[in-house]
């Protein structure tokens, strides 16, 4: 309960979990959350696992009955550090993505290959490396700049690989539309010289 932007700043009105959910890679499983609010202020919370079917769910009848003070205060302060909240949000964003991307870029790797040669895998092996040392380092701008970098590599090792796989259709594609002759014993005949009646 709270205005402010990050949870850890607001009070906890109740905890569940999710459990018996089997493991799978990372964006996965697919998990959809439910709030209702009823005409009472009773909420519902349902999160449900869709691919097992499994769910969990709490109601919450009563809030913390905050005093009328301490409301007042919660807005203030969600005022007063509006701009914290907003860099603090801005922060965890930018940290996920950083996460987000180097998986990626671990399983692309992983995914691709022998289709990209050794100098691609350490380009990617250079840029995942200097975003983690981004992230060790808890420097916002660097780990922007280091995953803008490791994005780039990324697509460039995209494009060969693309460009590479359309080559090589190209090539398979001119080797089966060449003229093969007729099985043996059949006749050729030139279109301009055969009529339809």
């Amino acid at each position: 309960q709270g205005e402010r932007a990050m949870a850890s700043d607001n009070v906890s009105l109740g905890m569940f979990n999710l459990e018996d959910i089997p493991p799978a890679p990372r964006g996965v499983p697919q998990i959809e959350v439910t709030f209702d609010i009823d005409a009472n202020g009773i909420l519902n919370v349902t999160a449900k696992d869709l691919g097992t079917g499994k769910q969990s769910k709490i109601t919450i009848t009563a809030s913390t009955k905050l005093s009328k003070e301490e409301k007042e205060r919660m807005i203030k302060d969600a005022e007063q550090f509006a701009e914290q909240d907003r860099k603090k949000r801005e922060e965890a964003e930018i940290r996920n993505n950083a996460d987000n991307l180097l998986y990626t870029a671990e399983k692309t790797k992983k995914d691709l290959g022998d289709k990209i040669n050794q100098d691609q895998k350490n380009r990617i092996d250079a840029a995942v490396s200097a975003l983690k040392d981004a992230l060790a380092s808890n420097d916002v701008e660097k780990m922007k700049t280091k995953s803008d970098e490791l994005t780039k590599v990324l697509q460039e090792v995209g494009t060969a690989v693309y460009q590479q796989a359309s080559a090589d259709y190209t090539k398979q594609k001119g080797k089966a539309g060449a003229a093969t002759p007729p099985p043996s014993g059949e006749k050729v005949v030139d279109s301009e010289d055969y009529k339809v009646k």
